[in-house]
């Protein structure tokens, strides 16, 4: 019999927010987290803004030595660890130590670390490149890390799947915990990719809005008028455990994680497969994986990044499965608040997911304000909306085809 799995706690780190209060309120507020961008020099780039974290310090969670020996993605990714096991409740002492394990994502890694020693190797030559470049830049720093500075053995690697990162993570960590190879995984996904060089790509590409004179209105999931999406930084990190672990301890529990689904397009490097079929394939999967039929979901976090394919296949794809079910289920896109943080983006929305089945509020689509005839479900527009949240599906969508799709359920004992 495979163990049931719940989610215990939550940390954040984002453009609207770092907490996970902090982030909910923003949220439910309709909070943008979108400026002009301040982390380099972006007069020459036809997009100049991002969802920059701007009140996260280092110096709160270790010291500014430590700090200087770890990329941003990574300096991220620990500190919403330690938020996330504070909130837990998560003794460490107390647990054994080869039953927790590190199970981690992010899509592009230490990018910054990457262009600095470039820049260093090119102006001053080979002796100078830093000793730490490799392991400030390698995307499985930031699971090496959280292991290492809590002292946990267990199960650890890391996802390295483009946009559909955070959610792989999260599903991954919960078939670990299934099948009983792990007590307690710390999960989730880091990106600290505003910079100069994933700017120029991202640019080159077409593919970011370009909409810099309103930086808070420039991603507008599902609306006529979208451009791009916003490139964003931060993380999310959750504490999942069996849920015999978790009562034992006693532990608040936010949400039950019952299904997973993933599949491959296997169609582009960048463009979804026509209809969202791969996308449909996913929360089919995760719907088959839970148990549930379409009608017992109440809300659907969507990838949602305010690209004109994206926004119409997911809404086809949402169709394909729920059928005419898909009208009545408020389906919004957090990443018109908090841009989108490509490898973090999945663990930040389910993070979403369980706090709205806490609280049986849903946080709605901003700047929606010109319907699309080709979007035509309930984005929740502009507005947050109190439902009844039983179940949350949660979807993420990756360059290369890759697609994933989450469920949480309201914890019954």
């Amino acid at each position: 019999m495979k163990n049931r799995v719940v989610i215990t706690g939550l940390g954040v780190i984002s453009p609207v927010a770092t907490g996970k209060e902090k982030f909910w309120k923003a949220l439910l507020s309709g909070q943008s987290g979108i400026g002009k961008v301040t982390r380099f020099p972006a007069d020459d780039f036809p997009t100049r803004i991002a969802g920059e974290v701007r009140d996260f310090d280092p110096a709160d969670f270790f010291d500014r030595k430590e700090a200087r020996k770890m990329d941003r993605f990574t300096q991220f990714a620990l500190a919403g660890a330690s938020m996330a096991i504070e909130d837990a409740g998560l003794v460490l002492d107390k647990e054994d130590r080869n039953r927790v394990g590190v199970i981690f994502g992010t899509g592009i890694g230490g990018i910054e670390t990457l262009e600095v020693q470039t820049e260093v190797l090119m102006t001053k030559g080979s002796r100078r490149v830093s000793p730490f470049f490799v392991p400030m830049m390698i995307s499985n720093m930031a699971a090496g890390r959280i292991a290492i500075d809590f002292n946990v053995r267990g199960p650890n690697f890391t996802v390295v799947n483009a946009c559909t990162t955070g959610t792989n993570a999260v599903g991954e960590a919960f078939r670990v915990l299934q099948r009983g190879d792990a007590d307690v995984i710390i999960t989730g996904g880091s990106e600290a990719a505003v910079t100069r060089l994933a700017f120029a790509g991202f640019c080159a590409m077409k593919a970011m809005s370009t909409r810099n004179d309103c930086p808070e209105s420039a991603s507008r999931p599902f609306d006529r008028e979208r451009d791009g999406f916003v490139l964003s930084e931060g993380a999310g990190v959750l504490i999942l455990e069996n849920l015999e672990h978790a009562l034992a301890r006693n532990a608040r529990i936010y949400a039950e994680v019952v299904g997973y689904g993933c599949t491959a397009d296997a169609y582009h490097i960048t463009a979804p497969a026509p209809k969202g079929e791969g996308a449909a394939r996913a929360m089919e999967m995760a719907l088959k994986d839970a148990g549930l039929k379409p009608e017992d979901i109440s809300y659907i976090n969507a990838h949602g990044t305010s690209t004109e394919l994206n926004d119409k296949y997911e809404t086809m794809a949402i169709k394909t499965v729920f059928g005419d079910h898909a009208y009545k289920i408020p389906v919004s896109s957090t990443k018109s608040m908090t841009g989108h943080l490509l490898g973090a983006a999945g663990a930040v929305e389910a993070i979403t997911c369980a706090l709205a089945i806490r609280d049986n509020v849903v946080p709605p689509t901003i700047n929606y304000e010109n319907p699309d005839p080709e979007c035509d479900l309930d984005y929740v527009p502009n507005r947050a909306r109190e439902v009844s949240v039983e179940a949350a599906l949660s979807n993420s969508f990756g360059f290369g085809g890759h697609n994933g799709s989450i469920i949480l359920k309201k914890y019954r004992g």
